[in-house]
């Protein structure tokens, strides 16, 4: 019976039972962006417990209110950027299996991780509120200027050629490289390296995260394909070849908007 009771606790403890936490916050977050996009409630595969009051939040976050905006971003960047953070965190699961590491630790250091983009998530819902006021965006986070769009595109696209992005993207796409040099024992320590992770992230991401005022921050489609890039583009095999042309591509759709603001597309 005994050796029953050690192997439960060893099962909910142990690192399968982690990754199923981990995965089922961003499966969340995700139906929760999904019900969000379709304006709860009455979305056919899924129902709330308490539908009124998700609505209430999409029609608060539509109204630019800031608490619900910054609710709004906190799960986009769980949906968003918890995925690409699934190197780092495998690594240091592995290094957990001889011994220099913990269950704990690794709670740790994915909240070092969240808490930079808790931050991320104040700023752009406090710009979303500030691009309202200036009527720049609409309702549902798309730009209504053609200024702001080529803006946003310009600099998302000009970022991609940078040496800071490069820098930021050699340490996520070499997560190994980066707990050998900066490894010390303990749950601080892990934290430490989770925000350090989670600015390295930020780094490499924010331009992109903000075009969502180009494609809408309610657009699922957007988040969806804004994903699976910044997912790609942190593996070492297949990243390198990705942002640059990402780069090429974002600049060409800049001249693109404005091209046709001024009449001659």
């Amino acid at each position: 019976m005994q050796s029953y009771f050690n192997a439960v606790k060893s099962s909910i403890t142990g690192p399968h039972f982690f990754w199923v936490f981990f995965y089922g916050s961003v499966l969340v977050a995700w139906w929760l962006l999904v019900a969000m996009a379709a304006d709860m409630p009455g979305f056919g595969i899924m129902h709330f417990t308490a539908p009124q009051l998700w609505e209430a939040l999409c029609l608060s976050a539509a109204e630019a209110d800031p608490f619900a905006l910054f609710g709004m971003w906190a799960v986009m960047s769980v949906a968003m950027m918890f995925p690409t953070f699934v190197p780092s965190l495998r690594t240091y699961l592995d290094l957990r299996n001889t011994g220099a590491g913990s269950e704990m630790g690794a709670v740790a250091l994915v909240s070092g991780y969240a808490i930079v983009w808790i931050g991320f998530s104040v700023i752009a819902a406090a710009l979303q509120v500030v691009l309202d006021g200036f009527g720049l965006v609409g309702q549902d986070g798309s730009s209504l200027s053609v200024f702001l769009t080529v803006f946003l595109l310009l600099c998302a696209g000009l970022y991609q050629f940078s040496d800071f992005k490069e820098a930021c993207l050699s340490r996520c796409r070499a997560p190994l490289t980066f707990f050998l040099e900066r490894w010390a024992p303990g749950n601080r320590a892990a934290f430490s390296m989770g925000l350090q992770l989670g600015g390295h992230c930020l780094g490499c991401c924010w331009a992109l995260m903000l075009l969502g005022f180009v494609g809408g921050t309610m657009n699922i489609i957007w988040m969806g394909l804004a994903t699976v890039f910044m997912v790609a583009e942190k593996l070492p095999e297949v990243g390198r070849y990705l942002t640059r042309p990402m780069g090429y591509l974002l600049l060409a759709g800049a001249l693109f908007v404005l091209l046709r603001a001024v009449g001659l597309m």
